[in-house]
């Protein structure tokens, strides 16, 4: 009987800490639970993402007290995107297309280093894939072996069909793009909605069908019109994340600094885009703070003696004002 009980409690406690997996998003798109979906650009972002993964069941727990009953595995954030919005958020670049496979690299490493539970996936950079299929293999595959993530992301539609078969066949997962596709705003004349015309519209659920039937785990819907996601995400086979895209798509993402707040000056007005709701004002607390801590050293009233200060006992210290005083007579 004690042997069932420490059976349960691993049980609950490999569904609630392990890292995310493939299967499990498909499985919470057939039980119509939400995916969770969040960009992290360094180790401080992808700590705050697996700070909130709920701990493992203590000792003698029931698996019902690990979590909801409406989800197979109750979890904080599920998927973590190591997306080429940081070029913008974490670089100061003006556009996607400035970051390079390198740097993102680099990024990837640092997220990993701190999220280990969630399921890792990382945007393939603008121009890393696009003179011929060996080049995106050869990229996603420093994505996985050097950037130590689970998956990537593209941009596009059936132009990206023979590279998401390729990397398929050789055993690395891709989560697809559709919709606006910030890497080629250029393009498209800027970062407008795409779907609103009927062209448009059948041009989303075509991209969505191609990217699926090449092999595709999963795919992002980013700035259509709801009733047009709702309407992919039931038809297709694989989760829908969405961005500006509505509650009926199977799953969510943000930018993380953006949800917070990190920069108040974001967009027109400082609201940023449509779909964007912020969840804190983390800039504005920032700002704050830094403005405190100029005029408390202005003012020395930082640092405080004897809060923020080390002692050193009156023993020691005329001992140091003897041995100074012994070698500047020396001298």
């Amino acid at each position: 009987m004690l042997q069932g009980t420490k059976e349960n409690v691993q049980l609950v406690s490999d569904r609630t800490t392990r890292k995310r997996t493939i299967m499990d998003f498909n499985n919470l798109k057939k039980k119509k639970v939400p995916i969770t979906m969040l960009t992290a650009h360094d180790y401080p972002s992808a700590r705050f993402i697996e700070s909130i993964a709920p701990p493992a069941p203590a000792p003698g727990s029931s698996p019902a007290s690990a979590g909801s009953s409406t989800s197979p595995a109750p979890r904080g954030i599920d998927i973590a995107l190591v997306g080429d919005s940081l070029a913008m958020v974490a670089c100061g670049y003006p556009s996607t297309n400035y970051l390079t496979l390198d740097e993102m690299l680099y990024h990837c490493r640092s997220v990993a280093r701190g999220c280990t539970t969630s399921f890792l996936v990382a945007d393939l950079p603008f121009g890393s894939f696009s003179a011929s299929v060996e080049d995106g293999v050869r990229a996603a595959v420093r994505l996985i072996q050097e950037g130590h993530m689970d998956a990537v992301k593209i941009e596009g539609g059936p132009e990206i069909v023979p590279l998401v078969r390729r990397l398929t066949e050789v055993g690395i997962p891709v989560m697809a793009h559709v919709g606006l596709t910030p890497q080629r705003q250029a393009a498209l004349s800027g970062y407008r909605v795409q779907g609103k015309t009927v062209s448009s519209a059948v041009k989303v659920w075509e991209d969505a069908r191609a990217v699926q039937d090449a092999g595709a785990f999963a795919v992002v819907l980013e700035a259509v019109p709801s009733k047009l996601a709702a309407w992919v995400t039931e038809r297709l086979r694989i989760p829908t994340i969405g961005i500006g895209a509505g509650a009926g798509c199977d799953g969510q993402v943000l930018v993380q600094s953006d949800m917070l707040g990190v920069d108040s000056d974001l967009g027109a007005g400082g609201k940023g885009p449509r779909f964007l709701k912020k969840y804190a004002d983390v800039g504005e607390r920032a700002r704050e703070a830094v403005r405190s801590y100029v005029d408390e050293v202005r003012r020395r009233v930082f640092p405080t003696e004897g809060e923020h200060t080390y002692p050193i006992e009156d023993k020691a210290w005329e001992g140091f004002l003897e041995a100074v005083e012994d070698t500047e007579r020396q001298e």
